[in-house]
Order: structure tokens, then C-alpha cells, then sequence
């Protein structure tokens, strides 16, 4: 696979939510979005279950996702770092 294919996938960058299960991770990212018709500035969050090979991340970290292919039923994503560690 080329460094161009690679390129073309979505990244987010999210907080882990729940590190309850084996290799996989909750992450949550944020976007701001303006209504269409009231104009008001909106915080909508979306869950992703992502793929965390090596058990990496922990809960309240921060982390950068990227699609990849179904791995399970509700896993596309795979965590490609770690950007940085919750406070504890």
C-alpha cells in the first residue's frame, strides 16, 4: 500500500472514554458546528470504537484515530498515537 492510500483516510483526534475491553477503545471527538437556521455555535460529540493493538492508551487520554477497514461489527478505527496522557 502506497503513502498516498494512506494519505486519503479520515483522522480525528478524540478522548478515550472506556478502556474496559481487550484492543479496543471509546473514543469521543468533539466538532463545533453552526445551526443552519439560528446560527448559535454547537459542541456536537460522536463515539468511535477504534483498534488499540498494544493496549496503549488509557482512559482520559488523548488520542489521534484514523479509518481503516471493519475489523469487528462496530470497529473502523484504529488508534495511530497517543498525543497525550491523562492527568492523574
Amino acid at each position: 500500500m502506497s503513502d498516498t492510500e494512506r494519505a486519503n483516510r479520515k483522522t480525528f483526534q478524540g478522548t478515550v472514554v472506556s478502556d474496559k475491553m481487550d484492543k479496543t477503545r471509546v473514543i469521543e471527538v468533539e466538532r463545533v458546528t453552526r445551526h443552519a437556521m439560528y446560527e448559535k455555535v454547537q459542541r456536537k460529540t460522536s463515539r468511535f470504537y477504534a483498534h488499540d493493538e498494544g493496549n496503549e492508551s488509557k482512559a482520559g487520554d488523548t488520542v489521534e484515530i484514523a479509518s481503516t477497514r471493519p475489523l469487528s461489527r462496530l470497529k473502523r478505527w484504529r488508534v495511530t498515537r497517543v498525543v497525550s496522557k491523562a492527568k492523574v
